[in-house]
């Protein structure tokens, strides 16, 4: 089996560089590992880091690499987008440029996916021993629980709308069977893409199992990109809007729902 991991890259100078020799190096359990970089013209240098990386391994066999170059930068989703579309492998996984998840929980994510336990995992910032550590900003006391309360009205929200009890559907860590994206129309651009994600793989019975993951947060003079005043919008309006739409099930959901035993820990939804 092979598990491609999407890393979309847009002027992340700091951390990608030491963020793709660590996804290079992270073994992965009984498979062989593809990245998939898309790389969206960054403005301060990361294109040439991305090229050089894959330039210094393109020697070795042991890691697929494929690098895309957008023309322009069409926002995060639009990059994990093509990613996905590009990846040639059986379990897709989501990894961001920066370095707040710790690529050491790869084994971990993928490990009810090897066992048929699940189809779909998430990786949680909240089960851990730290509990809720979304923000702990070094700077910025008021900005980070301005930040923590917007995260718990948006994952409340969530869990009413989709009748879940996910303790943290806005994780960047998703990683699923590459099936069940069969017949999936995805179509947003930003970061309201994640909720998009998970809320129309639930829709089609998919129900994720959650796992606990290592996070440390970075402010945005660190390269943060959310819009605090920009994005809670398109996030509110995608949310509503996949609820509401219609999507029918594909044969294929059925035959993977079926072959995937009822995990330990679930949320079901409507």
């Amino acid at each position: 089996m092979k598990v491609p991991v999407i890393v979309a890259v847009y002027n992340e100078a700091p951390t990608v560089g030491t963020l793709l020799e660590r996804v290079w190096a992270q073994p992965v359990p009984r498979m062989t590992k593809e990245m998939v970089i898309v790389e969206s013209n960054s403005t301060d240098g990361s294109r040439q880091l991305v090229a050089d990386f894959a330039a210094r391994h393109a020697a070795d066999p042991s890691v697929r690499i494929q690098v895309i170059y957008q023309p322009a930068p069409l926002g995060k989703g639009n990059a994990v987008r093509q990613g996905l579309a590009a990846a040639t492998g059986d379990i897709l996984m989501i990894q961001d440029a920066d370095l707040e998840y710790d690529v050491a929980d790869y084994p971990d994510l993928l490990k009810p996916i090897l066992e048929e336990r699940a189809a779909f995992v998430l990786g949680s910032r909240h089960m851990g021993p730290n509990g809720w550590k979304i923000r702990k900003f070094a700077h910025g006391g008021l900005q980070a629980h301005i930040m923590n309360l917007g995260g718990m009205v948006f994952h409340t929200v969530f869990n009413v709308l989709y009748g879940t009890r996910l303790t943290d559907p806005t994780t960047m860590y998703k990683v699923f069977l590459a099936s069940c994206l069969q017949g999936l129309e995805l179509t947003r651009d930003r970061f309201d893409f994640d909720f998009e994600l998970l809320a129309k793989l639930l829709r089609r019975g998919f129900t994720p199992v959650e796992v606990p993951v290592s996070y440390k947060s970075r402010g945005f003079d660190e390269g943060k990109k959310i819009r605090p005043f920009r994005d809670p919008f398109t996030w509110m309006t995608t949310l509503i809007s996949c609820r509401l739409a219609f999507l029918p099930p594909p044969a294929a959901v059925v035959a993977a729902t079926e072959k995937t035993p009822r995990p330990a820990h679930r949320s079901g939804t409507s």
